[in-house]
Parts: C-alpha cells; sequence; structure tokens
C-alpha cells in the first residue's frame, strides 16, 4: 500500500514538474479540461488530458511487461 502511495505521488510531482511543457505540446487545453474562476482564484481540472496520459502510460506499461 505504501508504494503505490509513493507511486501515485512521485507521478504526480513529475507531471507537476512537466506541466508548462505538457501544456506547449498540447496536453492541459483538450476540449476536457476545465478551467473557472472563483472567489477570484483560477481553477484547473484536467480531466480529457488525465484520460490521455493514463492510457500512454497503460500502453508504456503493456510494452514494458513483454
Amino acid at each position: 500500500m505504501i508504494r503505490w502511495l509513493l507511486i501515485i505521488f512521485l507521478a504526480l510531482l513529475l507531471i507537476n514538474g512537466l506541466h508548462a511543457w505538457l501544456e506547449r505540446i498540447g496536453l492541459g487545453r483538450l476540449p476536457g479540461d476545465l478551467r473557472f474562476r472563483l472567489f477570484g482564484r483560477e481553477f484547473f481540472l484536467p480531466v480529457a488530458s488525465t484520460v490521455v496520459l493514463s492510457l500512454i502510460a497503460a500502453l508504456v506499461a503493456r510494452f514494458v511487461k513483454l
């Protein structure tokens, strides 16, 4: 259980660090990504980008498993 929490934490840290680069190639601006302002703060929910990155990670995991 601790191993999975560590992996998820590291993945989120990596994605957060690469956020600017990922936006430059188009992730973060897909039609399913939500940006809205509420009480003077901007919130960002990257739903579509998360699905795309999950599919890429699943494909990589499948080929590495071979």
